[in-house]
């Protein structure tokens, strides 16, 4: 299985209780250790997981703030377009997200933690111009990397048709119209369809959307960031489909 660096305290901390089987290793600076890292060594060896001290060069090379910690950790095969296919079918009123060309790894390990926490069953980004799981979205997402299921498909349109043909509604997020997500029926089978930083939702992906609906706006500015914006929207959602 490939492997990959996951850094940061608080996120191997979130793996190292859910999933420690993913860790090969642990890799901490060498020195003096403060009372969370020290810690974090005592987790991972009760776990049974290989610490290792580096020196300070170790790290020089970690896109990140490391904190002075860093596991090399399993890499998940992505999931595809016939595995999504499967989804639906196994899963009682299920409710996909799709993310259309999401570019910032902040955003979207920021979207799988409200993911996580809402009961999205899968989160669907196409395989060009989107961001995909790398150390920096492990991190951000606290976890969720681990428990929502990252789907990667080549083309995002044509998945949208194939879901709408096994009974999936679509609704899409935009700015310009009289809808707003209060208006909507998110309950039975969902598709939530969010847009990139800065430009939204595609022309043929809003094209190929059942419904769009926005999020209220009263102060001046036009947009929210999409991780809040899909935060927003995917608590109406939950809380719809748990009165």
């Amino acid at each position: 299985m490939k492997q990959e660096q996951l850094f940061g305290i608080h996120a191997i901390e979130k793996l190292l209780k859910q999933s420690p089987h993913l860790i090969y290793a642990l890799s901490i600076q060498k020195g003096p250790l403060n009372k969370r890292v020290q810690s974090l060594v005592d987790q991972a060896h009760r776990l049974g997981v290989t610490v290792r001290g580096e020196p300070k060069s170790f790290f020089n090379n970690v896109d990140g703030v490391h904190q002075g910690v860093v596991a090399l950790v399993a890499k998940q095969a992505d999931l595809t377009e016939s595995d999504l296919v499967k989804l639906v079918d196994e899963i009682d009123n299920p409710l996909f997200l799709f993310l259309d060309e999401v570019q910032d790894p902040h955003n979207l390990g920021a979207i799988l933690r409200t993911a996580d926490a809402t009961g999205v069953d899968a989160v669907v980004i196409p395989k060009h111009n989107s961001v995909g799981m790398n150390a920096t979205v492990r991190k951000v997402a606290c976890g969720a990397a681990e428990t929502v299921k990252l789907v990667v498909v080549s083309n995002l349109t044509r998945t949208l048709k194939d879901l709408q043909q096994k009974g999936m509604w679509m609704t899409g997020l935009a700015g310009e119209t009289d809808q707003t997500i209060y208006d909507m029926d998110f309950k039975g089978s969902i598709g939530l369809v969010m847009g990139a930083e800065g430009t939204g939702l595609r022309k043929l992906t809003r094209e190929n959307c059942d419904h769009l609906a926005a999020i209220p706006m009263k102060g001046s500015v036009e947009s929210l960031n999409v991780s809040v914006a899909t935060g927003v929207t995917l608590y109406e959602v939950y809380r719809q489909r748990n009165l």
